[in-house]
């Protein structure tokens, strides 16, 4: 899985692999790496999460090879 912006602060690196049991959702996903990397859990009701190139929800069921991604959320100016 790969962060983007802060978020990549946050954890200390670009990207990370992080083992989940098969059929997992996207949300299960989310909290195992608020686990390994807990400064980014204070942006966990506001994380988007990608899989591929769609944004998804966190009942989105991850398959085997699924590039994720954490996006925090978009600012304007």
């Amino acid at each position: 899985m790969k962060f983007w912006s802060y978020f990549r602060d946050h954890a200390g690196c670009p990207e990370t692999e992080i083992e989940i049991e098969n059929g997992a959702t996207l949300a299960k996903l989310h909290e195992a790496v608020c686990e390994q990397f807990p400064k980014l859990d204070g942006s966990k009701n506001s994380t988007l999460k990608a899989v591929g190139l769609e944004y998804e929800d966190d009942e989105f069921i991850l398959s085997d090879g699924d590039e994720v991604s954490f996006f925090p959320p978009v600012q304007g100016g």
